[in-house]
């Protein structure tokens, strides 16, 4: 699928699981009414325990994502693609308030903070452009 985790990155993995099941609905990777991956399937895919999905399973079901489809497994909900598009924002802002306080802790000036996320944006779409390119979405 397109799922994975970091256990070095610093949030707990079934957090990283609940995040990206968050953002592929938000950008429409699963769209509502589509299956996500069985327990076993993720927790093998990913090479984690399957309590660990487990428990970021429960967490989307319980937060309205996903709902149990009878014989079948977890769906994503009608609801779930509005409430994850404000989560993906809300989740990305806490990210970088805590990125800036780090800045702010280590004296950094808020013009090199501006130039490093410059440059990282810069990296990102040169990183990008290939994959576009490979796809056929640019010219």
């Amino acid at each position: 699928m397109f799922f994975s985790v970091d256990p070095a990155n610093g949030l707990a993995i079934f957090d990283q699981i609940i995040r990206q099941v968050k953002f592929a609905v938000a950008n429409g990777r699963l769209p509502a009414g589509e299956l996500v991956p069985s327990v076993r399937e993720l927790a093998k895919e990913l090479a984690v325990n399957p309590n660990t999905v487990v428990r970021a399973y429960r967490d989307l079901t319980t937060e309205g994502i996903l709902e149990p489809v009878r014989g079948t497994g977890l769906a994503v909900t009608a609801d779930a693609v509005s409430h994850c598009e404000k989560e993906r924002l809300s989740l990305l802002r806490e990210r970088i308030r805590q990125v800036l306080a780090e800045a702010h802790s280590s004296k950094l000036e808020a013009a090199e903070v501006r130039t490093l996320v410059e440059e990282e944006l810069v990296r990102l779409e040169r990183s990008l452009k290939p994959r576009r390119m490979k796809k056929g979405t640019d010219a």
